[in-house]
């Protein structure tokens, strides 16, 4: 291999290990760890195995032109030492003239090696960009096929073949290796989502080292725990915008490293040998938790596929030219035929390789994500009065209940008890708006509590998800298919003052990205005829308006509507201020779809002064008096209508003793509104009226509240300003806890004309949560039952979103932070669960290394195409654990650190199944009694029966949940702990399904689930048809089934 041939190769092995990640050896998380594990034996096969397949491919057709070349250097010698010129010699010019051309016409190995190596490096370079594969942009016509199936017009975006996955809660600790000794970046009250992205030009978040403060001691900037060093920071808007704070950070820590920890002196030598590289790895690993907390990445839905038509597509524009081709040598085209070949055979090879892993990280992002909190928010009033003494012994609700309602504020009368330490019990009577947040108590509390409630899931009036949204859609699919009756989002807008995350100047492309799969998840939730609305302003409104018309169709457009929210506008505005957003309104089937017969205007609302159990009315005159309304103009609508003389019966037919009335006016003869059989279809309940004006009998009509909407909302209370932003700041006592929140009228007025009265409204963006408060001002002003599910992935969650959603249960008015009017809360039960992370199932990823070992027997092939999925398979679903489902743990990420924590199986499986909750029991424990022979005899029960115990330090737990699964099947769910004596445990669930049955007389189940193997269908009865599933397989593949 000459020196240009090493140099090509070396240059593509450098890229390769940047496309595969190995050139970030010292990286201890997510797929970085991973890739990691692998590291030695990815390495030996891109540097060792790939070129022998090159060289495989092009030894048959490579040419021996040694010999060649050293005729011609002879040649040229002899010419020298005769001191005469090639041509002056006939005969030598011949023969040098002929191995020249001999020269030329083949082609050595080498040279092909550095074409192919030169060719795959041009290729893989274009596409390859930090961790991600883009179509990046090129300065060449026609370099990328895009996928046109003939449609009118087309919308594409550089990023539509790929995943978008929010990162702003990505790498809350970022941990690398160097020396053997790891060290920590982790973040410390980060504020990113607290201003919900929309930094300005003048207030842009940076990251800084985090200042220690009397208030948290125990917090250091950078300390040495367990020998291991920890640097803390900050991501906030800084006082100083003139500081670098990239450069601040690295002097800071450079500077306290060479004085006070000097055991790291080593982080600030070179990260690498290379001359030109004169960063060091504490520099190197600063500038990457940085980018990696500031950018945003993708993962490809179809890896191979693209790159394996842009290889094609490749070869044919840019490799192969028909002149090299269509040529009489023979040779030269075969060896020009070889390159080509071995081009594509080593590129396939990669695609394979690099398809793995992509596919790999999408199995786990598209892995349904485990439930690892549930908690409930539930009014006093729905809570059992036996539970009363334990939460007056409980501070922590009671202090939240201080602060958040101000109940020590609450003063006694004669009839009412006032606040008071210790709280009584009948306060918790007078009070019953007060709203009990379970994770203030034991899980024994809170699971007996929930056990309290019937009807769990009809009961539950929101729903509240922690999570990625993506994730959480995915999440709600079984249970929640074709049940969401209205749709509301407001996404980030993209402008310069709420730009997502994106890469490389792909702004606009990364935008849809993030809103194209998250609509496409959502519309899978909705029923033909639902409504779905989507609040934008100017940046993203002509992308979004397109990508909705090719996704709904553009005949299911039913509006845009342009929202006046800031008359006042920026000043700061270049050409126009911007004081209006936009509402884009589509169905999903315009034809099956319309609005509520409401009115949205106050003005117009004013008219309807008539109230029935239906709604709002107004009285009309039946008669239709206009020329176009003739009697000769509407025959049809001539007719008498019958009107008893006390007024109160009004019919078509006829009756001697009745007033007849005609459509006449001292003007003329002219229709009712309606032909005579639509008359009678109407004619009921009090649609008609009859009364005496002038001596004269007039006809009324019930006229529905209504409404000619209008595309231009002006009104005052569509102010974000006051409406949203000051209403806000009223909620919580202060300002500054979230920026741009949305007019909560605005939002009522689209639920209003949107949603049915008992309709789930969903929004998978709810920031500030103004969707659900805007529901429950709905319910509260007309007693409608309209549910809502928000998800919000932002650490404001718990800050903002949740509290709000608290504080507008107890209360519709608040000012400084205090309510206003006590008697104005909503009888209410709220769930809010936090699910599993991308990034935490990357934390519990193991590689197998016993599988490993024997797999890697079969060569190339696994390595290729198998190693990852099969390695890691046991450590995405631990299906062993399940013999203890109520201490399932994982690695999850919480307060900026990564430690195990059970989640809730029992949850997940809930959501997997997609089973609605009719009652679920608290965990019970047992300890077994053996039964005599003379008992298990006596009982027709079998040897090794058991009878089952109460004992809280019991090994053996039962939990039962009974629902109905979204086919209608009725179904029981049982979890229990199983010991390593499978027969016991077994006997055990055979002790507890025929005592502890929810209602012996009521066993028309369909399905039951059971962890474990079980022998519980021989307790099946000859009236019972129940068939009995395993959990284990059903929750594998209700888990992976979107992603396999």
């Amino acid at each position: 291999m000459n020196q240009n041939t090493n140099e090509k190769l070396n240059r593509f092995i450098n890229l390769l290990e940047e496309i595969f990640e190995l050139d970030k050896a010292d990286l201890d998380f997510g797929i970085y760890r991973i890739m990691n594990i692998r590291r030695k034996e990815i390495m030996k096969f891109l540097s060792e195995d790939l070129p022998k397949k090159v060289k495989e491919t092009l030894t048959p057709f490579a040419q021996n032109t040694g010999e060649i070349k050293e005729r011609i250097a002879a040649i040229e010698k002899q010419a020298a030492e005769l001191g005469i010129e090639i041509n002056a010699s006939p005969k030598l010019a011949e023969e040098y003239a002929r191995y020249k051309s001999q020269l030329a016409s083949g082609t050595d190995l080498s040279s092909l090696e550095t074409d192919v190596y030169s060719a795959l490096y041009k290729f893989f370079s274009r596409y390859y960009d930090e961790g991600d594969f883009i179509s990046k942009r090129r300065y060449k016509e026609g370099v990328y096929a895009i996928p046109y199936e003939g449609d009118e017009v087309k919308l594409y975006w550089a990023n539509a073949d790929q995943y978008y996955i929010k990162t702003t809660e990505n790498f809350r600790d970022y941990t690398f290796i160097d020396n053997g000794k790891k060290v920590h970046f982790r973040l410390v009250d980060a504020t990113t989502e607290k201003n919900n992205n929309k930094e300005s030009d003048t207030k842009k978040r940076e990251f800084m080292l985090y200042k220690e403060t009397p208030e948290r001691p125990e917090l250091k900037t950078i300390e040495e725990v367990d020998g291991e060093l920890v640097i803390r920071f900050v991501y906030d808007i800084p006082d100083d915008k003139k500081v670098n704070w990239y450069q601040a950070n690295l002097a800071a820590i450079s500077d306290a490293i060479a004085k006070q920890f000097k055991d790291w002196y080593h982080l600030l030598a070179p990260a690498s040998s290379v001359k030109k590289e004169t960063r060091t790895v504490l520099e190197k690993h600063l500038s990457a938790y940085v980018a990696k907390n500031t950018f945003d990445y993708f993962i490809h839905k179809d890896l191979r596929g693209f790159l394996t038509r842009e290889l094609d597509f490749f070869i044919k524009s840019e490799v192969i030219h028909l002149d090299d081709i269509d040529t009489t040598d023979e040779k030269r085209a075969d060896s020009y035929l070889a390159k080509v070949k071995a081009i594509k055979r080593v590129g396939k090879i990669i695609i394979d390789f690099l398809a793995q892993i992509e596919d790999f990280q999408k199995k786990l992002w598209l892995k349904k994500k485990f439930v690892v909190d549930t908690n409930w928010c539930i009014t006093l009033d729905r809570v059992d009065e036996k539970f009363y003494p334990e939460i007056i012994e409980n501070e922590a609700q009671i202090a939240e209940w201080r602060e958040m309602y101000a109940i020590h504020e609450i003063e006694g009368n004669l009839t009412t008890v006032g606040y008071s330490e210790p709280l009584m019990i009948e306060f918790l009577r007078q009070n019953k708006n007060l709203v009990l947040d379970t994770r203030h108590f034991s899980a024994d509390f809170k699971e007996r509590l929930i056990a309290s409630i019937d009807n769990l899931d009809e009961q539950t009036g929101g729903l509240l998800i922690h999570s990625e949204n993506f994730q959480a859609l995915y999440l709600l699919l079984e249970k929640y298919q074709r049940k969401i009756g209205c749709i509301y989002i407001d996404p980030p807008y993209n402008t310069k003052t709420s730009e997502i995350l994106y890469k490389n100047g792909y702004k606009d492309s990364s935008w849809l990205s993030l809103i194209s799969e998250r609509i496409a998840l959502a519309d899978q939730l909705i029923p033909l005829g639902t409504i779905v609305t989507t609040a934008i302003d100017h940046a993203e409104l002509y992308n979004l308006g397109k990508f909705l018309d090719e996704f709904y169709d553009s005949e299911n457009r039913i509006a845009i509507v342009t929202v006046q929210h800031n008359p006042k506008g920026r000043n700061q505005a270049e050409f126009f201020s911007e004081n209006t957003e936009y509402l884009l309104f589509y169905a999903k089937g315009k034809d099956q779809a319309a609005f509520n017969d409401v009115a949205i205007d106050e003005d117009v609302k004013e008219t309807f002064t008539e109230q029935d159990e239906k709604g709002r009315f107004r009285w009309e005159p039946y008669i239709r008096a206009r020329s176009s309304w003739s009697r000769e103009n509407r025959p049809d609508n001539w007719y008498p209508i019958y009107v008893s003389k006390d007024l109160k019966v009004i019919t078509s037919e006829y009756h001697e003793d009745y007033y007849e009335v005609y459509p006449i006016t001292n003007t003329g003869e002219f229709s009712w509104k309606n032909i005579k059989p639509t008359f009678d279809e109407l004619n009921k309940n009090g649609y008609f009226k009859a009364e005496i004006e002038n001596g004269k009998i007039v006809i009324y009509h019930q006229y529905r509240e209504n409404q000619v909407l209008k595309n231009l909302w002006i009104d005052k209370k569509y102010q974000s300003e006051f409406n949203g932003t000051n209403l806000l700041k009223d909620i919580f006592g202060e300002s500054g806890l979230f920026s741009y929140p949305k007019s909560v009228y605005a939002v009522e007025d689209v639920i209003k004309l949107s949603a049915p009265p008992s309709g789930i409204i969903l929004d998978y963006f709810a920031g500030s949560g103004t969707t659900g408060h805007a529901v429950l001002n709905l319910n509260r002003e007309d007693g409608g039952n309209r549910k809502y599910i928000l998800i919000e992935m932002g650490e404001y969650f718990h800050t903002v979103t949740l509290p709000r959603m608290k504080k507008v249960i107890y209360s519709a008015d608040w000012k400084n932070g205090k309510p206003q009017n006590r008697n104005t809360g909503v009888s209410h039960i709220m769930k809010y669960i936090t699910l599993e992370s991308y990034e935490d199932t990357l934390s519990n990823i193991e590689l197998d290394d016993d599988k490993h070992q024997l797999a890697m027997k079969l060569g190339d092939e696994y390595m290729i195409h198998y190693m990852f999925d099969y390695e890691a398979k046991e450590s995405m679903l631990s299906l062993d654990a399940f013999n203890m489902p109520f201490s399932y743990k994982l690695k999850i990420i919480e307060n900026n650190e990564t430690k195990p924590k059970t989640v809730d199986l029992c949850e997940t499986l809930n959501y997997l199944i997609g089973l609605s909750v009719i009652r679920q029991s608290a965990t019970t424990w047992f300890k077994v009694v053996k039964l005599t022979e003379e008992e298990w005899k006596r009982e027709g029960l079998y040897e090794g029966a058991v009878r089952l115990e109460r004992d809280n330090s019991g090994e053996y737990g039962f939990k039962q949940i009974e629902g109905r699964l979204p086919d209608g099947r009725r179904a029981l769910v049982i979890w229990r702990t199983i010991t390593s004596d499978l027969i016991q445990s077994n006997a055990a669930l055979d002790s507890y399904f025929t005592k502890y049955r929810i209602n012996p007389a009521d066993r028309e189940f369909d399905v039951i689930y059971v962890n474990g193997d079980n022998n519980l269908e021989n307790l099946r009865l000859d009236d019972e048809n129940w068939k009995v599933q395993r959990i284990e397989p059903v929750f594998r593949e209700k888990m992976f089934e979107e992603a396999e």
